[in-house]
């Protein structure tokens, strides 16, 4: 699983104190620490929602994840030259205003429940609804009003998409891919009404704040991948070369969540098992 890498490579693990950790999200960062050899790995706590995240949860990660068998070298145990490496201490004020300033933003009324209703093929039944629906344009028209507004506060910010541009990248797992905006996915959530950044904005931050060089994460990101993309290219950020883990799923092919409590690492650990035989799961 070890990558060719020099000692100048950083990689993160970025666990979100939303609930225990699972036996997913623990093969996914173990693959992101073989990945870091001889390099760095660093730990980031993703806190940025706070009527979610709890302290239990995070007093948990450190504990549990050690008793895997994952170790860092930065973090907000340890430190390090790229702090603070929780998100709840970041500015992200300055991407929102770089972006702004650019006019690449603009400001939205619309809920989820109305981009929902706008969308004119509801998503099949079969299928699970998208992380983000594709927005239909509604508030495109503020864009022009956007650089007049000094701060984000009470109200969505919505990133304008380049309509039928090619967005690719290359998979250290899965290969060459793509994407088309505004058909793949659309206007996307880059701060919210209840003044925080959204994930796209603030994993993109983060990751260039702290030289990222490869970013681990699972498959079911690789959507957010193409946002992302275009937020390095809007802030001139560095793009990191990127690796998406396939998904640990149930015996019912589901993938693991923090509702499966009996796959936790708490729960693992107490019933005896052994970390060197959970690892032996990682999928091939």
């Amino acid at each position: 699983m070890s990558a060719e890498i020099s000692p100048t490579y950083r990689g993160r693990i970025a666990p979100s104190p939303t609930g225990r950790l699972h036996l997913g999200h623990a093969l996914t960062f173990w693959t992101a620490q073989e990945r870091a050899r001889p390099g760095t790995l660093i730990l980031r706590i993703e806190d940025l929602d706070s009527t979610r995240c709890r302290p239990e949860f995070r007093a948990a990660i450190a504990e549990d994840l050690h008793w895997f068998g994952i170790h860092w070298r930065e973090g907000p145990d340890l430190g390090g030259p790229f702090a603070p490496y929780t998100q709840s201490q970041r500015d992200y004020l300055p991407a929102w205003r770089k972006l702004r300033d650019a006019s690449l933003i603009y400001p939205c009324t619309c809920s989820r429940r109305d981009v929902l209703s706008s969308l004119s093929a509801p998503h099949p039944d079969d299928q699970p609804e998208p992380d983000e629906p594709i927005y239909p344009g509604t508030c495109r028209h503020r864009l022009a009003e956007a650089r007049s507004i000094e701060n984000p506060t009470g109200v969505n910010w919505r990133f304008r998409v380049p309509d039928g541009e090619e967005i690719h990248f290359h998979d250290g797992r899965a290969g060459d891919m793509r994407a088309i905006a505004g058909r793949d996915f659309g206007d996307f959530l880059v701060w919210r009404k209840d003044n925080i950044p959204s994930y796209q904005l603030a994993v993109v931050t983060d990751d260039d704040a702290m030289q990222i060089t490869e970013v681990v994460r699972g498959e079911d990101l690789i959507q957010s991948t193409f946002r992302q993309l275009l937020l390095y290219r809007a802030l001139n950020f560095p793009e990191p070369a990127w690796y998406h883990c396939p998904l640990i799923r149930d015996p019912e092919g589901h993938r693991l969540a923090k509702r499966h409590a009996s796959l936790t690492l708490r729960e693992l650990r107490t019933s005896g098992a052994a970390p060197a035989q959970l690892r032996s799961k990682l999928p091939g």
